[in-house]
């Protein structure tokens, strides 16, 4: 049972499903265990570590579907991009920030080049840059979006028509095959998802971690930039993140410059993280938490989730 898209055609893959690049936890057994269910694994590079990737990398590329590698665009340079082309990955994704200075380094590379976008300047740049993917991020998703951004389901669409015909993924809200057949009803070629494939036994997440998503609820999830204060992240102010509740929010939540101008406050985060008081990171989480009830493999999610689109388009008439 295959959902053939351009996005399944470009990347020779057999479901329109990509793992998002979740830095810290899209390790290379999660991109793996994707990419062998028919879906895209891409790595989440975060900040290029190259001891992290010297680790990972292997893992998902010994394996015989397409991968890609996935960067905070932000926290980055050239070296890291560099370093990722050197394993010769698939594609590599670029999010949050300026991905001009390396459009042209991984097109030289013959990678194909994914550009994750919050809003339709940010769609116009990709356009220009010559991605050959472009990811449209809605406000439901879990961990970091725009602060000023635009939930997946006008959103979607609005991209899908900016920039066609350049294929459009869409990502935010989406944990089940039912969102699947939606970003495809909407004009996307397929879904990038995370918070669904944090929930599974290959994710590098910490047991509290994945418990609590699997016992959390999407009303539970809160997007602010106060837990980035208190744990010293480097990320900008205009990406807050979207994470499940926790006592540092309900401390300080409006009084995020009081916070960053507290050493005292800062060092009890880190006191708090080291005695097990709080998880060692937020829970990010997106708004479709709710459908999330227990750890399957990626491997076998990716073809349950291809299964349940299938069926969602079929009843819709789409198929």
């Amino acid at each position: 049972m295959t959902l053939s898209t351009v996005f399944t055609e470009m990347f020779g893959v057999r479901h329109p499903i990509a793992l998002a690049p979740m830095g810290g936890s899209a390790g290379g057994a999660l991109a793996a265990a994707v990419s062998r269910g028919g879906g895209f694994g891409i790595l989440g590079g975060a900040y290029g570590d190259p001891e992290w990737l010297a680790r990972e990398v292997p893992i998902v590329a010994g394996t015989a579907g397409p991968w890609g590698v996935g960067f905070l665009t932000w926290g980055i340079d050239l070296a890291a991009v560099e370093l990722a082309l050197s394993y010769g990955p698939s594609a590599v994704m670029l999010s949050f920030g300026d991905p001009g200075p390396y459009a042209e380094h991984v097109r030289r590379a013959g990678a194909l080049l994914i550009l994750q976008v919050t809003d339709l300047e940010e769609a116009r740049r990709a356009v220009d840059l010559g991605a050959d993917v472009i990811v449209a991020q809605g406000t439901e998703s879990g961990g970091h979006g725009a602060a000023r951004g635009r939930s997946t389901l006008p959103f979607v669409p609005a991209v899908v028509d900016l920039v066609a015909p350049v294929p459009v993924l869409a990502a935010g809200g989406i944990a089940d095959g039912r969102g699947v057949a939606a970003a495809l009803v909407l004009g996307a070629a397929g879904a990038l998802i995370g918070t669904r494939f944090q929930a599974t036994t290959e994710a590098l997440a910490d047991p509290s971690i994945t418990r609590a998503i699997v016992e959390g609820r999407g009303e539970d999830t809160e997007r602010s930039t106060v837990l980035d204060i208190a744990r010293g992240s480097g990320w900008p102010s205009k990406y807050p993140a979207r994470t499940l509740g926790h006592p540092y929010l309900d401390r300080w939540r409006g009084r995020e410059a009081e916070l960053a101008a507290d050493p005292r406050a800062l060092q009890d985060y880190q006191d708090d993280v080291a005695r097990g008081a709080i998880p060692p990171l937020p829970v990010w989480a997106g708004e479709a938490v709710d459908l999330i009830a227990d750890l399957p493999s990626a491997e076998d999610l990716v073809t349950t989730m291809a299964a349940q689109a299938e069926d969602a388009l079929t009843r819709a008439g789409r198929r």
